[in-house]
């Protein structure tokens, strides 16, 4: 029932009049909103993570800069943030820290959804998906086409490329790299470097190695000598394991949060929670893990608590957050939140306290 409840949440927000091209525009900024003083904003949070919200980071003027729903977000080697928006006039807006857009360009994508910055041959590059048009585009940090790819005829799993609707990228320490199909069969497709099918794994279904909206990936390497893949089951409430060549290895559950990305910055783990309640009102936080996976913290929701080794019902505080989407952490440990279906609001700051 949720996962039709997210599909038909999806459906019923597509943009059907939008103009498609293939091509991306470049143009710079300087118009941007004061940011609201250090001392003012709730402090949300627990234990050694604990952050002032500051709901003015970001914003702009919203007849040049505009938004609709801001899905993900990274930080580059310069210390940009970068964000991406499925708004097709500017798919991607470059803010430095303060919150001023330094520029903005578009590859003119209705749903814009993944997004995530590598390094290759010293350069960053970024994967960015498309689940609408069915595509996984790699890019230089200027918008310039790097490689383009559609669904996985190799696989022999889609029927057509409708079926195939990509939600997020992964690196591996090899140069392969992961596509999460999360939402369309929920496979996990892994290629080389060159962008050729090796295999895929987890797939729709209530299994151990299945997944239920395999939403987002990314490969941890807290442990360097045992890197493996972490995949999130949104639907089921759950973040399941797999090592690098697609083997099941266990599964951490979170009741009643429907988990986005998983996102690492030194030992800890962090995710967004889209929804702890209602995919129809504003909702959502914030979940910080430690190494063992235990939730030290959660933003935007009341102490977290576990009863005999299970995580309890996070309770949202009906007031940080309006349906968060990703998690970007800067090299002070502050984070930055874009939120999807939010009133096309610009992204939350929490400043780390």
């Amino acid at each position: 029932m949720k996962q039709q409840t997210d599909n038909r949440r999806r459906d019923f927000f597509k943009r059907s009049a939008l103009t498609l091209g293939g091509g991306f525009a470049l143009s710079s900024f300087n118009f941007y909103v004061p940011k609201q003083s250090r001392e003012k904003g709730d402090i949300v949070g627990h234990g050694d993570f604990k952050y002032r919200v500051n709901k003015e980071w970001g914003q702009q003027d919203p007849a040049k800069v505009p938004v609709r729903d801001c899905h993900e977000m990274v930080q580059d080697r310069q210390g940009r943030l970068i964000l991406l928006t499925n708004e097709v006039k500017n798919n991607i807006i470059i803010y430095d820290r303060s919150g001023k857009v330094l520029k903005t360009w578009t590859l003119d994508l209705p749903g814009a959804h993944g997004l995530t910055i590598t390094e290759e041959g010293g350069e960053e590059r970024l994967f960015i998906t498309d689940s609408e048009l069915h595509v996984v585009y790699k890019t230089t940090l200027d918008g310039k086409v790097l490689m383009k790819l559609e669904y996985p005829k190799e696989s022999y799993v889609y029927a057509d490329h409708t079926k195939f609707k990509p939600t997020e990228v992964a690196m591996a320490p090899n140069g392969d790299f992961y596509v999460a199909d999360g939402y369309g069969e929920y496979w996990v497709i892994q290629y080389n470097s060159k962008g050729e099918y090796i295999r895929h794994f987890g797939g729709k279904g209530d299994g151990e190695s299945q997944l239920n909206c395999a939403h987002g990936v990314v490969v941890d390497q807290r442990d360097p000598s045992n890197p493996v893949l972490l995949v999130t089951s949104r639907s089921a409430n759950e973040l399941k394991t797999f090592t690098l060549d697609g083997k099941y290895i266990k599964t951490i559950k979170f009741p009643g949060s429907s988990i986005c990305r998983p996102v690492i910055k030194g030992d800890y783990l962090y995710f967004a929670v889209i929804v702890t309640e209602s995919w129809w009102a504003y909702d959502g936080a914030i979940i910080v893990l430690d190494k063992q996976n235990q939730v030290v913290s959660a933003p935007g929701a009341a102490t977290p608590e576990y009863k005999d080794g299970v995580l309890k019902k996070l309770v949202y505080d009906q007031k940080t957050f309006l349906n968060p989407h990703d998690v970007c952490v800067d090299q002070d440990e502050n984070l930055y939140i874009p939120q999807w279906y939010s009133g096309k609001t610009y992204p939350v700051m929490l400043e780390r306290v």
